[in-house]
């Protein structure tokens, strides 16, 4: 006898959309995670809360042209799909476009979720119109941040426990997928022992029992590989070069890639896996919450970015351009870190930090503290980093800055000669209306944009200028986020087996599908991008299985 209609492995926000639908289709559910009842909503819950959105009514009030077509080209001038088993994918960014530019607006929002009113301009490309990149601005932050994401979802799982439609079953480790006529049936593991600790923290995998559950359907949303170093490096894509030697972590212990080899053990298919999405401007958290916990600097235009040797990275490299051409150059240096170079003037108003928690003003929807942020001045947080971080230094003088930036790095590979060689070399343009440099081109073509000129870029200035200091050198190390690749599915998010035919019972949606078909994104990504896929992928693996069940 079955225990439940349907049975999601993961707690996170797929898995919450996709039992959102099913209880809206008055089936039962049962929700199985390794984690405790005070991580529910997953790694979401950590995140800014970015949404990737066409042609909105957000954009639109910014004066913002956009446009389906528009975003099309750009997503799949990003992608870059060459792969044979890209047909899914594709057909995933096709339908994703869409719904970002029709439906997923209004459908949010129906929910009860709203949107801060500037919108960002992440992952600007630099290069043509058809390459990689956004063309306009398009990243939609949550008011709220990830918790605001999550809640309209959690409260509808919290509602289904109530009505007797959903039970929760924190602590359960699945380890096996059963089958029974050739149907995904059902899942087993390891009971593991209570955890009190504070959400995102390591807990426990001491093993006090054992499971085994039935259903008509199993969803696999057990999120991405990003806390798994090992597996990491593993799938690491040669087109990266080597793998980093160092690498903090941008995602909680939790995510560990486990159901990817249980769930092709049980026939389904594992796709792309070596297409990563990792960050290049990561810092350790002097206050950290999982293991070599990472925050990623969401920096605007004007920092000056050096390799490790201090030579300045080329164009179109610059802060929010381009995220894995930068890393891919970064590795190609052979070291795995790099250094910002800027000013107060800049981290003041440049300077954003990604993470629900990191950004008190936006989560906790406090109109106060977003107009004291734009007024001026470091925000808190990033002052914190500023006398706290292990990262960030902080010098009236060129001399001393670059001295101690050997220090941090221990290989005293940089020179003060060479440093102020290239910034008064940057400097130098910064007068010049007809300047050659393409990053001071870049932040007056930003500051043509209202929201950047209002929050987010500083007029053009000379970094040495002494009314703009204190000098200011971060180190950036590689940051672990995202997987790109991972379970193919077709459009109903049903996991497709080897013959590519869909394997009975089995759905898989989020990060663990490559945000749906196994890689909808491709070989790099847009920005704002993941949770919209979460829920695009949850959405249709609940409506579906609900339809099936």
């Amino acid at each position: 006898m079955a225990d439940a209609d349907v049975i999601i492995v993961g707690g996170g926000l797929a898995g919450l959309v996709a039992a959102a639908e099913l209880i809206e289709a008055g089936r039962k559910v049962i929700i199985v995670d390794q984690e405790p009842e005070q991580s529910l909503g997953g790694q979401a819950f950590w995140s800014l809360g970015g949404i990737f959105l066409v042609d909105s009514p957000e954009q639109r009030r910014m004066r913002i042209r956009d446009s389906y077509d528009l975003a099309l080209q750009d997503w799949m001038g990003t992608a870059a799909f060459h792969r044979d088993e890209d047909d899914w994918p594709r057909r995933w960014a096709e339908a994703y476009v869409a719904f970002a530019a029709g439906e997923k607006g209004p459908w949010l929002k129906q929910r009860g979720i709203k949107f801060f009113p500037i919108v960002g301009w992440a992952e600007r490309g630099g290069g043509n119109a058809i390459g990689h990149g956004n063309s306009v601005p398009r990243f939609h932050v949550t008011w709220g941040t990830g918790p605001g994401i999550i809640q309209p979802f959690v409260a509808r799982v919290l509602q289904g426990v109530k009505d007797g439609l959903v039970t929760l079953k924190f602590r359960h480790r699945v380890n096996e997928l059963s089958r029974s006529n050739g149907t995904i049936d059902g899942v087993s593991g390891d009971i593991l022992a209570a955890s009190s600790v504070e959400r995102g923290r390591p807990s426990s995998r001491d093993v006090v029992g054992s499971f085994a559950l039935k259903a008509q359907a199993v969803i696999v949303a057990s999120g991405g590989i990003g806390a798994n170093h090992d597996l990491v490096r593993k799938n690491w894509p040669a087109s990266l070069g080597r793998p980093p030697e160092r690498m903090i972590s941008g995602v909680p212990d939790h995510v560990d890639g486990r159901m990817l080899a249980i769930t092709e053990a049980a026939g389904g298919t594992i796709i792309n896996l070596d297409r990563m999405w990792h960050y290049v401007e990561g810092i350790k958290n002097w206050n950290p919450i999982w293991t070599n916990h990472a925050i990623r600097i969401l920096p605007g235009p004007s920092s000056l970015w050096l390799d490790a040797r201090g030579k300045r990275l080329p164009g179109p490299l610059y802060p929010g351009f381009d995220t894995l051409a930068t890393l891919r150059h970064i590795m190609q240096t052979g070291h795995d870190y790099s250094w910002f170079i800027l000013n107060r003037r800049i981290i003041a108003k440049e300077f954003a930090l990604s993470g629900s928690e990191q950004n008190p003003d936006l989560t906790n929807k406090s109109w106060r503290q977003v107009i004291n942020r734009v007024r001026g001045g470091v925000p808190a947080p990033v002052q914190a980093f500023m006398d706290k971080g292990e990262d960030f230094i902080v010098e009236p003088e060129l001399s001393s800055l670059v001295a101690r930036m050997n220090k941090l790095a221990g290989d005293n590979l940089l020179t003060l000669e060479g440093i102020e060689r290239e910034i008064r070399a940057r400097d130098g343009e910064v007068d010049n209306p007809f300047c050659k440099d393409m990053q001071v081109m870049a932040i007056r073509n930003a500051r043509n944009y209202l929201g950047d000129k209002l929050s987010r870029t500083v007029p053009p200035h000379k970094l040495l200028d002494p009314r703009a200091g204190p000098l200011i050198a971060v180190r950036l190390n590689i940051l672990t986020r995202k997987t790109l690749g991972g379970l193919r599915t077709d459009l109903d998010s049903r996991a497709l087996g080897a013959d590519g035919a869909p394997v009975l019972g089995l759905y898989a949606a989020g990060e663990v599908a490559g945000f749906g078909g196994g890689g909808v994104h491709g070989r790099s990504a847009l920005e704002g991008t993941f949770l919209g896929g979460c829920i695009f992928s949850g959405r249709a693996a609940g409506r579906h299985a609900a339809k099936a069940v």
